[in-house]
């Protein structure tokens, strides 16, 4: 019964995994488009060395979050700033 149980506890973490993961993911998403629309140049003026900097921290962070993934790494929370 216990090896019962502990596979029951493991499908359960990996359908709430999943299940978080789909709906965080799905947000990063929405986010990212919203971002998009700030490129409307009649609305917004910006430089391109702005829009390099957002996304080489976008890029930066995926990648740290990916990492986690791999290695037992600490997160790290850190504000973006132009």
């Amino acid at each position: 019964m216990d090896n019962y149980n502990a596979q029951v506890k493991k499908e359960e973490r990996r359908v709430r995994f999943k299940k978080v993961a789909e709906r965080r993911t799905n947000e990063i998403v929405d986010k990212i488009r919203i971002i998009g629309n700030t490129s409307n140049r009649s609305i917004y003026e910006y430089k391109q060395e702005e829009i390099d900097k957002i996304f080489e921290y976008i890029h930066k962070s995926l990648d740290i979050q990916k990492d986690n993934f791999t290695f037992s790494t600490k997160p790290t929370r850190e504000l973006f700033k132009l």
